[in-house]
This record gives structure tokens, C-alpha cells and sequence, in this order.
């Protein structure tokens, strides 16, 4: 298949050009830089000139291709509901030359939509509340109106922490606090959980998506059902040599700043599902094992 892949050359996207390229398909990747353009031409991929801000650029990518995943967002939470929002036009506009086909349209969402529920989030579990409340179902709200507009939308959740080499999410956000503040913290007894998954398995997943998805319009990238997060401080305070400590769910917002609501949130999550439908299974490391690296913690 040829493959049109938003984020193309970011920490999620380009292990699904990898992936994709070496199980054969074509890839065109979205890309607004000549620096992104010169990478994503070394791994063999077309590279298709936009970003998300040009609806008109990700429609005509959508045309040329015979199905689409789109893995590109913009993480800055300064403007979230913003952001969400832009999410929700990108998957409009590309779902308006894929409608009619079967042509596929994977978009990515999280698992973190489901949390603090007490439940374990499964794939058939819906946000507890619209876009106007959690302003990232916005992109989950697309896809179901693509749908009815009789396109083959497909929706991979990502877990809160996506790692490997070259990680730049949560995970390096709370090593950066623990370092400038000389403490691991989590918060209260530290047993909340973060469901988590490595780029390279999360990028077979949407091949697989891609290439098998059928029966359904949800898949959940999770191998970490669920990590407390205070395992998690304790690699970090052991790889700093630092003190690990609770805080209190009103010293957590000024310890952790933006972070906050994520270092305190309870997101378990399956994929028991997925893995029946589409037969995945992750090989590389969990969260922990992974973590628990020098690379995690160069300055």
C-alpha cells in the first residue's frame, strides 16, 4: 500500500515509516522543514510538503495515498483545547477525499481520555464526557463523524507514556523536575497507574491497524497495563541519586507545575482486545526495564 503518514519524522511517526517501509509499503510523509525532508528521504519514504496547519496539503496527501495514519499533533499544553481542536480539522479534511472508499484513516488518540474511572480502560470504553469537557476527544469525535460520513476511520489510543531512545514526553518531563528539585516525587501513596508501550511496538500496532483492522474503530497500544507511578520515581531517584518522597495532591500542583494533573492521574488500561483482533504482541521493553538506562538520564 501507499502509506500517507502525518508526523512523519516525530518520536511516534517515524517508527511507523520505518515500520511500514520494512513490511514493504510505500510511504508519503508530511513534512514542513528541509531538515525533515532530508531525514525522511534517508529512510526511503516521498516526502509530501505541508503541515497541519494546511488543510489544503493533507487533503491532496490523502488523495494520493491508499490509506492514511496520522500520528502528528502539537503537544503544547499552553494552548491545548486549541490544539484539540486543530486535531479535529486535520481528520475532517482528510476524511473528506477518503470518504465513499475503503480507503483507511487511523488517527491517534489516548488512553488517558478514560482515566479515573477506578475501571481498567478497555478498547470498547467511551470518554465519560464530550469534547467541551476533555478537550482531546475532540480528535475521537472526528473520527466517529467520519464515519458516518462513510469513512473507514480507525482510532489507535496511546498510553500517557510512549518510550524509547529519544523520548521527549512525560517520562524526561518528570526526570527533568526530579533533577532541578533534587527529589523523585509521586503523589499520596504513589499508586496510581500510567499504562505505557515502546515506539517500535506502538509502531507495528499501526501497521497492523493498517493492514487488518476490521469490526472495529478502537485499538489500544498498551503493553504496561498499568505502572504505580511511585516504581517509577524510585528508578528515577535511584538513577539520580536523589530522595524519593510523596507529595500531597495540593503540593503535587506546585511541585510538578503543568504536569501535575498527569503525574496524579489513574489510567489502567487493556489491550487484551487488540491483541485478540489483530494478533499484536509487543517484544521490547517495558516501561521500567527501559527506564532504567543511563540514556534515559544524559544531561
Amino acid at each position: 500500500m501507499r502509506v500517507f503518514v502525518t508526523g512523519a519524522t516525530g518520536f511516534v511517526g517515524s517508527a511507523v515509516v520505518q515500520e511500514l517501509i520494512a513490511a514493504g509499503h510505500q510511504v508519503l510523509g508530511l513534512v514542513r522543514s528541509d531538515a525533515s525532508a532530508k531525514l525522511l528521504s534517508a529512510t526511503g519514504a516521498e516526502v509530501h510538503r505541508g503541515d497541519i496547519e494546511d488543510l489544503d496539503s493533507l487533503r491532496s496527501g490523502a488523495a494520493k495515498a491508499d490509506g492514511v495514519i496520522h500520528t502528528a499533533f502539537n503537544h503544547d499544553f499552553s494552548q491545548f483545547q486549541a490544539n484539540c481542536e486543530t486535531d479535529r480539522r486535520v481528520i475532517t479534511a482528510m476524511a473528506d477525499v477518503l470518504a465513499g472508499t475503503d480507503r483507511p484513516l487511523i488517527i491517534t488518540s489516548g488512553t488517558g481520555l478514560l482515566a479515573g474511572t477506578g475501571q481498567i480502560a478497555t478498547e470498547d470504553a467511551l470518554p465519560p464526557a464530550a469534547s467541551n469537557a476533555i478537550p482531546r476527544v475532540a480528535s475521537e469525535e472526528a473520527a466517529a463523524a467520519a464515519i458516518e460520513r462513510g469513512v473507514r476511520a480507525l482510532v489507535v489510543r496511546l498510553p500517557p507514556s510512549v518510550h524509547g531512545d529519544g523520548d521527549h514526553g512525560f517520562i524526561p518531563a518528570l526526570i527533568g523536575i526530579a533533577r532541578q528539585k533534587g527529589i523523585a516525587a509521586y503523589v499520596g501513596e504513589g499508586l496510581n497507574r500510567w499504562p505505557a508501550v515502546h515506539r517500535l511496538d506502538a509502531a507495528k500496532l499501526y501497521r497492523l491497524v493498517l493492514e487488518k483492522g476490521t469490526g472495529t474503530d478502537r485499538f489500544h497500544a498498551v503493553d504496561d497495563q498499568g505502572i504505580p507511578m511511585r516504581d517509577i520515581a524510585q528508578i528515577v531517584g535511584k538513577r539520580l541519586h536523589i530522595p524519593v518522597v510523596s507529595k500531597s495532591p495540593q503540593e503535587a500542583a506546585e511541585h510538578f507545575g503543568w504536569i501535575a494533573h498527569f503525574a496524579g492521574f489513574d489510567n489502567p488500561s487493556s489491550s487484551t482486545l487488540t491483541r485478540q483482533w489483530l494478533g499484536w504482541e509487543p517484544t521490547q521493553p517495558s516501561l521500567i526495564a527501559d527506564l532504567d538506562r543511563p540514556q534515559y538520564f544524559k544531561v
